[in-house]
């Protein structure tokens, strides 16, 4: 299969991760041949080659961030191919390909192995095809559920089942992905006031950002009896990325409740303003699926969901930022070294002083490209810094929010957004790791230098 062979020689000097960086590379050129195929395109409607590829970077990315609209731009057989791509995006490209070479009877061998732990940030090469088929087993089981539940709920919404069904097949596709894309033309806005419709999309972008790591622990610990219950362990990892995550849940609903409560929740009734403020903290993560109109929202607000984009989802997720585990062990090392402990522990176990440093360097590089993005853009757009930061993190953060500046960004602010998007779906390792040589062993050692820090 063309997916796991190499077709030059050259190639196969390039590491794991570059490699990885090439197929999704290759995907967003095969992803803008297929939106640019006029069967898939709406009568009379014609898109620049540009803003397809950015389309297709937003789409392979999951981000959401569109220069035209998905329901005006593209037909029904559209909608399939566009939902198809998706989930390359959102599962992930070595999932569905390691899928498919086993449907052809091909042998996953130890290079497409750690073709696979790179894309699922793996450190060990054991059990890998059975966690992709278990990955690609357990989101279209999301995705059948979710496109029943919200089918049946839309048939009070359209006249059509084909349409009922239509809408229901790419909203489950796209807030399982959190992708962010829809074909309703106005997002969620239209459900804004059926708690039912947002209850399922909540649930199923939490699905897609929770991590495959955790849902596949919970699916362990769901299939054993009642007693083996009892002395089933959480992983180090589920428990604290698990706890992380909803912890910036409440975080951010809390927050968005408080700063709006005079302002935008004003005149709203206390169930309204509790499922606005939930909807939106949990979209933030990365769904970018919205039932208002963000721009509507106070700069504060801004800047606290800019916050939760720029973390984002959890690590082997759909989602991209910096990532809660990274977040997490930053603030506990914070935390430990201010009580003037040298080790960091948390749920009984001590965090690796290698994830430590991994984790202020992912942080540290993830704010200085996004920095880097927002001042470039200042200089080129002529929108305010909060609108062109807001835009930013969104990117980076695979979210796809906007305060309604894409469709009018320079050539220059879309292809800066078009990089943040695709450094937010590969991550702040696989960027670096790009540019790195091959690993070397020092031969020899200088005397350590001891710094004034801080």
């Amino acid at each position: 299969m063309a997916l796991f062979k190499i077709p030059f020689k050259s190639f196969k000097q390039l590491s794991s991760v570059q490699l990885i960086v090439l197929y999704y590379v290759s995907a967003i050129l095969i992803s803008t041949a297929i939106l640019l195929f006029p069967p898939f395109l709406m009568p009379g409607v014609n898109v620049s080659l540009l803003d397809t590829l950015f389309t297709s970077i937003s789409a392979i990315s999951v981000t959401g961030l569109s220069v035209v609209s998905v329901s005006e731009t593209y037909n029904t057989i559209g909608y399939f191919a566009f939902a198809f791509i998706l989930q390359f995006g959102g599962i992930g490209i070595m999932t569905l390909g390691t899928t498919i070479y086993i449907l052809l009877g091909k042998k996953i061998g130890i290079r497409e192995r750690q073709l696979i732990s790179v894309d699922q940030n793996r450190s060990t090469l054991s059990g890998l095809v059975q966690l992709m088929l278990t990955i690609l087993r357990t989101v279209i089981i999301i995705e059948v559920i979710g496109t029943i539940l919200l089918s049946l709920r839309y048939l009070a919404y359209f006249d059509a089942w084909q349409e009922a069904w239509m809408q229901g097949f790419f909203a489950a596709v796209s807030a399982t992905t959190n992708a962010g894309f829809d074909i309703t033309g106005n997002s969620l806005i239209p459900f804004a006031g059926d708690y039912y419709v947002q209850i399922i999309n909540m649930l199923l972008l939490i699905l897609g950002a929770i991590g495959f790591p955790v849902l596949i622990e919970l699916q362990q610990w769901a299939l054993r009896g009642k007693e083996r219950r009892k002395v089933f362990r959480f992983s180090t990892f589920t428990k604290l990325t698990t706890t992380t995550f909803f912890l910036l849940v409440i975080f951010g609903a809390v927050m968005i409740y408080l700063i709006e409560r005079t302002h935008f929740f004003q005149g709203v009734s206390g169930l309204e303003a509790f499922f606005y403020s939930l909807f939106q903290s949990i979209t933030t993560r990365n769904g970018g699926l919205s039932t208002m109109d963000v721009s509507d929202f106070q700069s504060p607000t801004w800047m606290v969901l800019s916050f939760l984009m720029f973390i984002g989802a959890s690590p082997s997720s759909v989602g991209g930022g910096v990532r809660t585990t990274t977040f997490a062990i930053m603030l506990l090392s914070i935390f430990h070294y201010a009580k003037g402990h040298t080790n960091i522990k948390v749920f009984k176990r001590e965090i690796s002083r290698q994830d430590v440093l991994r984790s202020f360097i992912v942080i540290t590089t993830a704010f200085m490209l996004c920095m880097m993005a927002i001042f470039v853009m200042s200089i080129t757009e002529p929108f305010s810094n909060t609108a062109i930061a807001f835009e930013v993190f969104s990117a980076f953060g695979t979210t796809g929010l906007s305060l309604g500046i894409t469709s009018d960004l320079s050539v220059i602010g879309k292809v800066v957004i078009m990089i943040m998007m695709f450094v937010g779906r590969i991550g702040i390792f696989s960027f670096l790791f790009i540019i790195r040589g091959k690993p070397t062993k020092d031969m020899y050692k200088y005397p350590e230098a001891k710094m004034i820090i801080g």
